[in-house]
């Protein structure tokens, strides 16, 4: 039985990969902060398809909680894909960098670069162990782009997605993956830019099946957009791209 970590996991993206993964067959470690909403999430779609499911609340940024994701994995039998989600704007709503509070921006890299980082290397020899092994960051269009108060965020995703294209070097068993979903109907686009009309976006649960194509397809290490993915299914050219989608 394949394992998967998902960051992230109790509402958006992460909580509609952990669905799309569990309806696959895939046993799962989900994280979050909030406790009684990663176990509402995981007592889901994710247990009602009949694959284990462990729930483990903390933050990302933290060693022991980082540690704890692995031991899970361990106890299910080791990790073949570890996913990461979890993500912190560093100011709601955004502002420009020069009214960025440098707390959120610390708050920002550690959550969104580092937590992820020790959580690669916390992972590393159950996913080397793994015959399919995989690490799948989700980036945005902000890290290639510079849109106005998108900045902090952007900087963050940016380091992120180096990080991820050194890793596919220095890794070359494994696929890495780092993939810009685009613009979602999520909380946290609408605490990103409160005055913005979402309803046109789509939902979560339409673009985690797109980026599980990756997973699909057993795609090369690279950076890639849901926008390309889908569009590689209409018959364009699957590659992975430096741009395209809108942000996260």
């Amino acid at each position: 039985m394949s394992v998967a970590i998902v960051t992230g996991a109790s509402r958006g993206l992460g909580r509609a990969l952990a669905g799309e993964l569990a309806g696959r067959g895939w046993d799962l470690v989900l994280s979050a902060r909030g406790a009684a909403a990663l176990e509402e999430a995981a007592a889901g779609p994710a247990r009602a398809a009949g694959v284990r499911v462990v729930a483990v609340a903390g933050d990302v940024s933290s060693p022991d909680h980082r540690a704890a994701l692995v031991a899970a994995a361990r106890g299910l039998g080791g990790l073949d894909l570890l996913v990461n989600n979890a993500g912190v704007l560093g100011a709601e709503p955004l502002v420009p960098l020069a009214a960025q509070p440098q707390a959120g921006l610390r708050e920002a890299f550690e959550v969104n670069v580092l937590g992820p980082l020790g959580l690669v290397q916390e992972g590393l020899p159950l996913l080397r162990a793994s015959a399919v092994g995989a690490v799948l960051n989700i980036s945005s269009d902000a890290a290639v782009v510079p849109y106005a108060t998108w900045g902090a965020y952007g900087a963050t995703k940016a380091a992120a997605d180096l990080m991820s294209a050194v890793l596919a070097v220095e890794e070359p068993e494994l696929r890495v993956w780092w993939a810009d979903p685009g613009s979602m109907r999520t909380r946290m686009m609408a605490a990103a830019e409160p005055g913005e009309d979402l309803a046109g976006l789509p939902a979560p649960e339409e673009v985690a099946p797109v980026l599980l194509r990756l997973l699909e397809r057993g795609l090369p290490s690279g950076r890639y957009t849901a926008e390309g993915l889908a569009a590689a299914s209409a018959g364009a050219p699957a590659g992975s791209s430096a741009g395209g989608g809108v942000r996260r």
